[in-house]
This record gives structure tokens, sequence and C-alpha cells, in this order.
């Protein structure tokens, strides 16, 4: 079975998006959540509000959150094309084209991640002494300089942790690419787990099934092992 898998295309398709899926949602998640942490580390209005309600795609179950989503994008009745139809834009058939279903789970996957990292990050944020920007503003450094020589340093131990922890997430995730397309247009947003599950209780397979859980579980424990790694340096 583990033979077969070199020879599969839809596995090696699933193992590509599996990556693609997993490295542009923690980039993406990871900079909008970084972003929104840095602003709502200051003071500004409505503080409070904003960090409570940018924490629903996180809070909302998945099933719902993935749901509504492709309710709004499913066809060109939907919500989006009609938006984009007022504006003179043709429809946008999201879900049937294999570059904007790609894009449309990544897009959906890092609106449901970004709140965990805005909220790890901003915990980070408020733990940094206060004294060390005190002394850049007396120094005279850029709001640039603070960051790359002060706060990026100070969080990046908990930011390793969390690239880590969103990258398992990521390529363990079944719910986001099954809910919105079951890994179409033509295996286009297949990851590995969705893969073994077709093969598995679908196609009746349960040699090749179990073999692409496995290759699963072996990728995920080696970053398990990463972040357990990282942990202990930090300690």
């Amino acid at each position: 079975n583990y033979i077969d898998l070199l020879s599969m295309s839809d596995f090696r398709l699933a193992l590509r998006f599996s990556a693609i899926f997993a490295v542009t949602s923690v980039i993406s998640s990871y900079t909008i959540g970084l972003g929104l942490a840095l602003l709502l580390n200051r003071e500004m209005p409505g503080r409070g509000f904003f960090r409570v309600a940018l924490l629903l795609p996180w809070i909302i179950p998945s099933i719902v959150s993935v749901a509504s989503w492709r309710w709004m994008i499913a066809d060109q009745n939907g919500i989006v094309n009609q938006a984009l139809d007022l504006v003179g834009v043709g429809p946008i058939f999201f879900l049937s084209s294999e570059g904007w279903a790609m894009f449309s789970v990544i897009l959906i996957k890092v609106w449901r991640s970004f709140p965990f990292m805005m909220v790890s990050c901003l915990a980070a944020l408020q733990s940094i002494d206060q004294v060390m920007y005190e002394a850049a503003k007396i120094d005279g450094a850029s709001r640039w300089q603070t960051f790359r020589d002060i706060t990026f340093p100070q969080i990046k131990g908990i930011s390793v942790v969390m690239w880590i922890l969103m990258t398992i997430w990521s390529v363990n995730d079944f719910e986001t690419p099954w809910l919105l397309t079951q890994g179409g247009p033509s295996n286009a947003t297949e990851n590995l787990i969705v893969l073994a599950y077709k093969y598995t209780f679908t196609r009746s397979d349960v040699g090749i099934g179990s073999a692409i859980a496995v290759v699963s579980m072996i990728i995920l424990m080696t970053l398990a092992l990463l972040m357990l790694r990282r942990q202990e340096a930090e300690e």
C-alpha cells in the first residue's frame, strides 16, 4: 500500500495541497492576527468591543461557519456574487473553478484561524516590559525599529509555537475542505485527511486509506515533536 501511494497522482495532489493549505494559512492568519493584536494593544475607542467582535470567527462552530460561507459563495445567486454584480463585476464561480476553490478554502481557513493568532499575540505583547519601549523612544527609534528590535524578539518564542500548532491544525483540517468542496473540483482542494476518508469510506479501500492516514500521522507527529523541542528550548 505504501509503495502504491508513491505512484498515485491523487496522493501527490493531496500532499501538495496539504502543504500549500498549511503554509498559506499559517502565514496569512499570523500576519492578520499580529497586525490586529498590535492595533488592539494600543489605547483606542471601543477596544473592548473589537476584541470580542474579532473573536467571533473562532467561536462560531465550524459547521455553521463553513456552511454560511458556502451559502454566500456557492453560485452566481450568492450574496458575494450579487454584491460583485452591483459594481459591474461578472459572477465568479468560487467552488467550480480549481483556482478559485483553492483560494476560497484557504480564505475561509484564514478567517477561522486569525482570532487564535490575534489573542495569542495580544497576550504576548501585553507581557513585554514597557520600559524598553520608553528607552527606545528616548533613543529616537522609529516604529519599524521598535518592532524589529523589541517587539518581535520578545514574541518570537510564542510565535514559533503558534506557527507549528497552526500547521498541525491545518494539515489535520477535515471540516473546512470537506464541508465547502468535498475535495473538488477535480481533487483541487483534497488534502490528506479528506483523501484518507474517501478511500476508506467511499471507495472501501481500507488498505490505501489506512496508509494515507499513517502518513498523515507521521507528518503530524513530526510537527508535534518540533513544537515540544521548541518549548523545551524556551524553558
